[in-house]
């Protein structure tokens, strides 16, 4: 499969972008949410603590909870936000959706420590 690339967004600062705080963190555990159609809810483990952050991944897998052990990205200082009534306190980093292709998940070379900073 081959995809024409999007125009590059536009430059940013350096400053701005280590703002953006990215942890590798393994995923505990995955819950539907019964209030949508493309939510699932993930418990990930950080090293130090463990957040719930929603993913809208149901249509892209006949089984998130494959995703269940697997360690992968996320940013982690994002506003919480509520959706379909539970809170998300971060988001799933993946590949591909932006771009219409089914998306797989940006995985660390080897596994790392959870809490580990991207960047």
């Amino acid at each position: 499969m081959t995809i024409q690339p999007a125009p590059i967004k536009p430059t940013i600062s350096r400053e701005l972008f280590d703002r953006i705080d990215i942890r590798a963190g393994t995923i505990r555990q995955v819950q539907d949410v019964a209030a949508s159609k493309k939510l699932v809810k993930l418990l990930v483990d950080f090293g130090d603590h463990t957040r719930q952050i929603l993913a809208g991944i149901k249509g892209e897998r006949a089984n998130p909870q494959e995703l269940s052990g697997r360690q992968t990205l996320f940013v982690v200082n994002l506003e919480p936000k509520t959706m379909a009534g539970e809170l998300s306190e971060g988001m799933l980093m993946d590949i591909g959706y932006a771009d219409g292709i089914t998306p797989v998940l940006a995985l660390p070379e080897t596994p790392v420590p959870d809490g580990a900073r991207a960047g």
